[in-house]
């Protein structure tokens, strides 16, 4: 998911998938309070930096994570194209085509700011 959100302007295919789901460790874990602790900790900063960087709110990206009523109840929501575009994690759904359209756009942009300054 951050990398996801990391980018100025996101993409996601109409049939793809994400998943929202809590942090969690495979193998041996030590079941002690400050293992919780850095769980916690971690957790906190994916969501801080998932909702500083996409359109969706802390409370509604926390309650995609932890959804239990899903098909898949043990790894949190699964989220398909225009859901993701939906709820404010990716900016539109397309292909290939509409993100060179964007990139063309956006190098544009880029250029009329540098041309700006330099006058």
């Amino acid at each position: 998911m951050p990398i996801a959100v990391s980018t100025n302007y996101s993409f996601i295919a109409e049939t793809a998938s994400m998943t929202i789901h809590p942090i969690r460790l495979n193998g041996l874990v030590i079941g002690v309070p400050q293992t919780y602790e850095y769980l916690d900790k971690m957790q906190d900063r994916v969501v801080r930096f998932v909702t500083k960087h996409s359109h969706i709110t802390e409370e509604k990206f926390r309650e995609l994570m932890f959804r239990t009523g899903e098909l898949a109840r043990d790894i949190g929501t699964v989220l398909i194209g225009y859901d993701a575009v939906e709820c404010g994690l990716i900016n539109e759904v397309g292909g290939m085509s509409q993100a060179l359209r964007k990139l063309n756009q956006l190098r544009e942009e880029w250029k009329s700011r540098k041309e700006v300054q330099l006058q």
